[in-house]
């Protein structure tokens, strides 16, 4: 099992079965504080992450304090819609301004419209104008040419 899902488990360990259904009670109520965001908006697009991507294999950037599971302060785009099961879609969306690390483009949308994720995700995608010459660059700094 992965380390991390064991070390998250072993923590919960520490709560009461009351303790877990407030927590319940928590998320369902913050549920009916996101769900009216999407009644007045068909589309969120937010970025994935609020840091540049960092190596496989860490769970947070290497200048971050190291935590053995807890990963919620680098995905403070998209988790509070995971948290809630809103559907989505990450997509490339460029890369950092010293073109070291790329950078993601997250598409959010009211529960029961997968389909609409999907498309917006695609349409973002297949009209990059950035692709081409953000690919080229990607090439050039492994040392390919294009």
């Amino acid at each position: 099992m992965d380390p991390g899902l064991v070390a998250c488990i072993e923590d919960g360990l520490q709560y009461s079965m009351v303790e877990y259904v407030e927590a319940r009670g928590q998320k369902l109520a913050y549920w009916d504080t996101v769900r009216p965001l999407f009644e007045k908006f068909d589309l969120l697009l937010t970025p994935t992450l609020s840091v540049a991507a960092f190596p496989v294999g860490r769970l947070n950037p290497e200048h971050w304090s190291q935590h053995a599971w807890d990963w919620i302060r680098w995905a403070s785009f998209s988790y509070p819609f995971n948290f809630t099961g809103q559907p989505a879609a990450s997509v490339p969306a460029g890369f950092t301004p010293r073109r070291t690390a790329r950078r993601g483009s997250r598409s959010s949308v009211a529960a029961s419209r997968d389909s609409r994720s999907c498309k917006a995700a695609a349409a973002f995608r297949g009209g990059a104008a950035w692709r081409g010459a953000a690919l080229a660059r990607l090439k050039r700094s492994q040392g390919a040419t294009p």
